[in-house]
């Protein structure tokens, strides 16, 4: 069912954990399958340096979740907006069409993340 990179992030996850006051957080859950993703984001200069997550989910969402943080490293808070669903479930080599909601929830929590910096850097 699974090929063998989203085998080697589910076994093998990277960044896995949470940050000590992180710049910005991000939540999110599909209410269907109860999977749910909260990343942590550390950012220097508008450049994403750290990005750790907690997952609760299958297989498909950990890997979701491991390859989207290694996206996420270098990148701009805009370009981080840009990631989608598609390329998170591309950096997997693809996902069964019945587990491609675990790469919409590591796009929502990049979106709940990065508005989480921006409303900590305003002071908001």
């Amino acid at each position: 069912m699974y090929n063998p990179t989203v085998i080697d992030h589910f076994k093998n996850p990277r960044n896995v954990g949470s940050l000590p006051d992180p710049d910005g957080q991000g939540y999110a859950e599909n209410s269907v399958c109860g999977d749910a993703m909260t990343l942590y984001l550390r950012v220097a200069d508008d450049r994403i340096t750290e990005a750790k997550f907690r997952t609760f989910g299958c297989a498909a969402a950990i890997a979701a979740s491991s390859a989207l943080t290694e996206m996420l490293r270098g990148r701009s808070l805009d370009e981080a907006l840009q990631i989608r669903k598609e390329d998170v479930a591309g950096a997997l080599g693809g996902l069964p069409p019945t587990k491609l909601h675990c790469s919409v929830l590591a796009e929502d929590a990049v979106r709940a993340a990065v508005a989480d910096v921006r409303k900590r850097l305003s002071g908001a």
